[in-house]
């Protein structure tokens, strides 16, 4: 049955509270709390709830991307509310569990499968080919945003260096992940020494034989989905449509909080830093949601691609500060409540029909 004890989310926290302290020290001994707090004392309520609007409308766009990537190849006809639900279980399950991204990738293919019936190979295809546009599209941002920016203002040295560093990470780790779907001998090795491991932990109750058996079917039809829609390019269209859309809306979340603080930031910057952000938090700390690291990039990267406009430290944390609200702790307050709910609807469904 699906539990919340199963996950026993709570062992996290404690890694959670690590990132938060050490941002909290970063914010009290290089920023300065004071005026941070007399940054954010002067929001703009209505600006700053429309961030919570885009967070929404962002995730919405997600779920049609993903469905739009699991349509073509799967049989069942599963309603948009069920990705939008499992989307927000994903991230709740991405934020909480430090496996970068990767936590959150199982937990929503694990639910898929099960509570529609799919065939897990087809939607481990749909995830994954979601991935690698995902990441297509924060390379694409990221280049945009430089073409945008370089024109008009000097890119510091050290933005740039931290730039190509977080473009080499997204683009190795795209690489693998075509590399995983090509070459079949690497992904069985890989996942060979995975399969051992369960088997063991199992103590006996899953063989290791049934365990490959099961894994090498679950490949065989993760690859004919994953030809299926590169064969056939107009798959392509609507994912690549409500991708580009979930990102807008991802930027927009920034904007709006920059305007809820009434400071101009050009839209180069904000894609800029999006970018970095979203490839920070795919760096393997073992921090859930990679707080700290990202908020203190977050700040230092719009003070110095901001330096032309004096954007602040203080007026960059508080920025940060708002937008981390939004897209993680709201984000934990609307995941849980749906995990609760997909977990009552899985008890309900178990109950006979009589």
């Amino acid at each position: 049955m699906f539990s919340e004890k199963s996950f026993r989310f709570k062992k996290f926290i404690p890694f959670l509270l690590i990132g938060l302290v050490i941002f909290i020290l970063y914010l009290f001994f290089f920023v300065g709390v004071a005026d941070i707090v007399q940054s954010l004392q002067r929001a703009n309520l209505f600006y700053y709830s429309l961030a919570f609007v885009a967070v929404v409308l962002g995730m919405l766009f997600y779920s049609l991307a993903w469905q739009s990537l699991l349509r073509p190849i799967s049989e069942k006809k599963t309603p948009l509310s069920k990705f939008f639900l499992i989307a927000w279980i994903g991230d709740f399950v991405d934020i909480l569990v430090p496996a970068e991204s990767i936590s959150g990738e199982v937990s929503k293919a694990y639910l898929m499968s099960k509570s529609s019936g799919d065939d897990i190979g087809k939607v481990v295809a749909s995830i994954v080919s979601h991935r690698i546009l995902s990441m297509a599209v924060t390379i694409g941002s990221l280049i945009a945003g430089l073409l945008l920016f370089i024109p008009k203002y000097e890119l510091p040295k050290p933005a740039l260096n931290l730039i190509i560093l977080v473009t080499s990470g997204v683009v190795i780790s795209l690489l693998f992940l075509c590399l995983l779907i090509i070459r079949e001998r690497i992904t069985q090795r890989i996942l060979d020494p995975i399969l051992r491991l369960l088997a063991f932990l199992s103590k006996g109750r899953w063989s290791l034989p049934r365990l490959r058996a099961n894994v090498h079917k679950a490949l065989v039809v993760f690859r004919d989905g994953i030809q299926t829609l590169s064969e056939n390019p107009k798959n392509l269209a609507k994912p690549i449509l409500f991708s580009i859309a979930s990102w807008f809306f991802s930027v927009m979340i920034s904007f709006l909080v920059f305007a809820s603080l009434d400071i101009f930031v050009p839209i180069s910057i904000l894609m800029i830093v999006y970018s970095i952000g979203s490839a920070i938090q795919t760096i393997p700390l073992g921090v859930p949601g990679e707080v700290g690291l990202t908020e203190i990039v977050m700040i230092n990267s719009y003070v110095l691609l901001g330096v032309p406009l004096s954007v602040s430290a203080a007026n960059a944390a508080a920025a940060t500060v708002l937008i981390r609200i939004a897209t993680i702790l709201f984000k934990v307050i609307v995941g849980y409540v749906a995990f609760q709910w997909f977990g009552i609807k899985v008890l309900v469904s178990s109950f006979p029909k009589s």
